[in-house]
């Protein structure tokens, strides 16, 4: 191993590097949380995690892309401390797929509600807008991996019940059955007119799975 010319370790590089990355991530989230996404500055962020801008800037080429990584990250490690090893997000499926359905809109609501995450996802879709390599980023490294997980679990529950009563019917674009369930909570949550509710997400899995008409 290398050693300083006093004889002691060399410090590590790699250490430093993820040290100051995490102080970057830290304080890109609470400028946000804070002054807001259009006060939020690199120079800001910089002098708020003890680093040069130009740190930033080498890895990083906009305040957007930082608050990213950082938003992804914030999850990952929700995900870890709630003991989960693969993604932050899940689907269970316990064969009843109205229940299951109702338990992750649940949690989406209350992540939605959840400040730490409501205001830089807001700014991560509104940026992303504007911004199209980002907003294509934030697709492909957040919204999708989601949205696949609803289409497993309604493929599974279409193979589960093939034939059987209720069971979703053949031909059924997934893609646009899972947009009835997560469509809905986006537009309630972007306009902020009426609140986002448990109550809510549980009329969306049924309007969406039963639909309006009548049922005898």
């Amino acid at each position: 191993m290398a050693q300083s010319t006093d004889g002691g370790k060399a410090p590590d590089s790699a250490r430093r590097s993820e040290r100051s990355r995490r102080a970057i991530y830290d304080a890109a989230l609470t400028m946000v949380g804070e002054v807001g996404y259009a006060r939020t500055t690199i120079e800001g962020i910089a002098a708020r995690a003890g680093v040069g801008k130009q740190t930033i800037y080498r890895w990083w080429p906009s305040k957007g892309a930082v608050l990213l990584e950082a938003f992804l990250d914030l999850g990952e490690r929700a995900a870890r401390e709630a003991g989960a090893e693969e993604a932050a997000y899940e689907i269970p499926d316990t064969g009843d797929l109205e229940a299951d359905l109702k338990t992750v809109l649940r949690a989406t609501v209350d992540e939605l509600n959840n400040p730490a995450y409501d205001l830089p996802y807001r700014a991560l879709a509104a940026e992303g807008i504007i911004d199209p390599a980002l907003g294509g980023e934030f697709t492909r490294r957040l919204l999708e991996p989601q949205l696949r997980l609803y289409v497993e679990r309604l493929r599974a529950a279409r193979s589960a019940g093939a034939g059987g009563a209720g069971a979703l019917r053949d031909g059924l674009d997934l893609r646009v059955a899972l947009e009835l369930l997560v469509g809905p909570l986006a537009h309630r949550w972007l306009l902020r007119t009426l609140p986002l509710t448990h109550d809510y997400a549980d009329a969306v899995v049924e309007y969406a799975l039963y639909g309006m008409t009548a049922r005898s």
